[in-house]
């Protein structure tokens, strides 16, 4: 009986080439072809080294990338600039896309005033925002949603006590854990903990008081995470306050509403509710009037009616006698 790895030979008395059987060619066949070798010729070879002055020297090739990046044209530089973004983990200032690229600050700038008009909120799915000081691509907050999707990720929240610390931090800083505690009125210890965990958060010193606590500010992580420039991109009160109305609308559906508090934007600007609270007032005023003068009237009544109920007596005549001059 022949096994899988036996076959028929042809007829030239060399066995076929069957799957797992031997080779069609002769050893003489091959000693032809390659010729006489020595066994230990692999092992005698020198290996291949590099010499000293073989090591590409980083100061003259990054003169050679700045004259090579001269001659670039601004849609390449663009291209250039474009794609050492994609691939960034960390938003790039312009000191580190010249270390990277070897092109003029100058016309890196302009690159990013270009890149920037293309890929932007509702127009592209990739957008360049300038976060930390440096410049980034981030996907479009609209398609978010898409791309947790896919990702399999759920949205970063933080809680309304850590929103809270972190913005006592932020406008505030530097900061103490006993300062930010008076604000809010509670103990801030374990949400403090919690934003030094998640790098919003650092430890920046320790204030020369007694106890000598520590001062606390935000991290770069908090402007990446916030999307923020710098933290002069913080909104003011004074900016909140004059939020549109469709932001006003945003804001007041987003936060949670205390009882009774729906729809007070919208009340105060009504021009009705002015008048219906000046005739409030008015007659609030009015009866305060009201009320003092009966407060006074009673008053006079009480002091009457002490007198003819308690009548001062009159004075004896021993006191009278001596009064008199002796």
């Amino acid at each position: 009986m022949s096994t899988g790895n036996e076959g028929p030979e042809n007829p030239g008395g060399k066995p076929s080439r069957g799957s797992g059987g031997p080779s069609p060619f002769t050893e003489e066949e091959i000693a032809a072809v390659t010729g006489p070798g020595d066994e230990d010729e692999l092992e005698d070879s020198d290996v291949a080294t590099i010499e000293a002055d073989e090591v590409p020297d980083l100061q003259s090739s990054f003169e050679k990338l700045v004259q090579k990046s001269r001659n670039l044209s601004p849609e390449r530089v663009r291209t250039v600039v474009e794609s050492v973004l994609f691939v960034a983990e960390k938003p790039l200032d312009l000191d580190q896309l010249f270390e990277a690229t070897g092109i003029d600050r100058e016309k890196i700038q302009e690159a990013l005033n270009q890149i920037s008009g293309l890929h932007r909120d509702g127009i592209s799915g990739i957008v360049l925002y300038e976060v930390a000081g440096g410049w980034q691509f981030r996907t479009d907050p609209h398609s978010g949603e898409y791309v947790r999707r896919y990702l399999r990720v759920k949205p970063q929240r933080l809680t309304r006590a850590a929103v809270e610390t972190l913005a006592i931090i932020a406008y505030r800083q530097p900061v103490t854990r006993p300062e930010v505690e008076d604000i809010r009125g509670v103990d801030c210890g374990a949400v403090i903990k919690a934003l030094l965990d998640r790098k919003l958060i650092k430890i920046l010193g320790k204030k020369e008081e007694v106890g000598r606590p520590m001062l606390y500010g935000t991290t770069r992580e908090f402007l990446e995470f916030f999307a923020l420039k710098d933290l002069s991109a913080l909104p003011t009160l004074r900016e909140f306050h004059e939020l549109t109305q469709e932001h006003q609308e945003i804001v007041e559906k987003e936060r949670p509403s205390a009882p009774g508090a729906s729809g007070t934007v919208e009340t105060l600007a009504d021009p009705e509710f002015q008048k219906r609270m000046e005739k409030s007032v008015a007659a609030s005023e009015a009866a305060l009037e009201e009320l003092e003068a009966a407060m006074s009237e009673a008053d006079k009544t009480q002091k009457v009616a002490s007198s003819v109920l308690n009548p001062t007596p009159p004075p004896s005549e021993e006191g009278e006698k001596g009064s008199e001059p002796a």
